[in-house]
């Protein structure tokens, strides 16, 4: 049996879950997610839990009970409190702002990058250089913040770019530094 997938997922006061068939619908105070699963996997609710099962031990099944389980209870971790992306901008003359709901960049380029808001996500920009991006879908502000990313990624040589907050870069020698080593 999976190890992830036989865990129950509890539902915090304040969330509704509603099953139909494998539709999947979590309402909670920061919004509402739904989700179509495998046909295969039995969803349930009993005693404010709700428990995935598969029905055979075949490979396909053993994959899909622990993703299943997995994406239901970032369901309703969404739904509850949230999920948050922190973006760094670290350059000279880098610098990002909020103009509207336009995520507005100045990455070096000649011109500004401009990214508007979609919707489930809220961009917030807590000083010149720093993004933090929310919302209820983890997927969904995840892809956000890689886009956000790829604007301008970190260079290994002076650490420019956008990087997560939590993200370390592997730092090069210039070639300036590796002829004085002979």
């Amino acid at each position: 049996m999976s190890r992830i997938g036989k865990k129950p997922i509890a539902i915090p006061a304040g969330v509704n879950v509603t099953i139909d068939g494998s539709n999947v619908t979590v309402k909670g105070p920061k919004g509402e997610l739904k989700n179509t699963f495998a046909d295969s996997m039995a969803i349930a609710v009993e005693n404010n839990e709700i428990i995935v099962t598969r029905p055979s031990d075949a490979k396909e099944h053993r994959a899909l009970h622990g993703l299943t389980r997995t994406l239901i209870a970032n369901m309703v971790e969404g739904v509850t409190n949230g999920y948050s992306k922190e973006l760094e901008v670290n350059g000279v003359g880098y610098r990002v702002q909020k103009q509207g709901k336009n995520l507005v960049m100045n990455l070096g380029f000649s011109h500004q990058v401009i990214m508007e808001e979609i919707p489930g996500i809220t961009i917030d920009v807590p000083g010149p250089n720093k993004i933090v991006i929310s919302g209820a879908d983890k997927q969904m502000v995840g892809q956000f913040a890689a886009e956000v990313r790829e604007k301008r990624p970190p260079e290994p040589y002076k650490g420019k770019g956008i990087k997560y907050a939590d993200e370390h870069i592997r730092r090069k020698e210039g070639k300036a530094a590796k002829g004085a080593k002979k």
